[in-house]
């Protein structure tokens, strides 16, 4: 803000709150002269959310302290500070090839972004939500992957492919609970272990079927949920 704008500010808070007032023309000289030194970078308005009256206009209701220029500095920080994390640095339309070009169109929209004189920019996807039509081709395929795939996928996944099979036959899911025998947590396959001479377990490879204890934890569960 220059010397006119940073007057006007203080004409405001003087109308909001007449205990900031300066007595004689020196001291609002000295006012005006400290205001525009710490708002110097302190736009009065943008026109993207940002205005230094409502910003006053909160503290003086906020506040029962008489405003300061650190406060109204602190907030337009904050609101930059706001702004940048929302923002996502659109690829810039310069040459790849020139750095130079692209640094400074890069910055120069950090820049605009900052200072409220453009919006920010978001991922189209996280902007927009997903696609509308998501939903129906699920219903139509069943599953985000294809039969075709997933039979082929099978030998590879022999773990998950068993899940599966005992799902669509209308077992319960084992690996929703965890295994008490070999400690595997939620979602993790069974492991096969063995106990050695000394009493401690022994290899960890992974089961394509669960323990039988963690199968019976899986219908106990259910039946207490009222599922099964």
């Amino acid at each position: 803000m220059d010397r006119r704008e940073v007057a006007s500010v203080l004409a405001y808070i003087g109308r909001l709150d007449p205990r900031t007032i300066p007595a004689g023309t020196g001291n609002a000289r000295d006012q005006i002269v400290q205001w525009q030194e710490l708002l110097a970078d302190v736009p009065f308005a943008t026109d993207h959310g940002w205005d230094v009256r409502e910003a006053i206009r909160a503290h003086v209701l906020d506040s029962p302290y008489p405003i300061l220029p650190v406060d109204v500095a602190r907030k337009w920080r904050a609101y930059r500070r706001d702004r940048m994390e929302r923002h996502t640095d659109p690829t810039p339309a310069a040459d790849p090839d020139n750095p130079a070009a692209w640094r400074t169109e890069l910055l120069g929209t950090r820049h605009a972004v900052a200072t409220g004189m453009a919006a920010p920019f978001s991922h189209r996807q996280l902007a927009q939500g997903p696609r509308r039509d998501i939903e129906a081709r699920l219903a139509v395929v069943g599953s985000s992957i294809p039969p075709a795939v997933r039979a082929a996928l099978a030998p590879y996944r022999p773990a998950r492919a068993a899940r599966e099979a005992a799902v669509a036959a209308g077992q319960p899911d084992a690996l929703r609970v965890p295994c008490r025998w070999c400690h595997a947590d939620k979602g993790e396959p069974c492991r096969s272990r063995r106990l050695g001479l000394d009493g401690h377990a022994r290899g960890n490879a992974p089961r394509t079927r669960p323990h039988p204890t963690r199968m019976d934890l899986a219908v106990a569960e259910l039946a207490r949920q009222g599922i099964a």
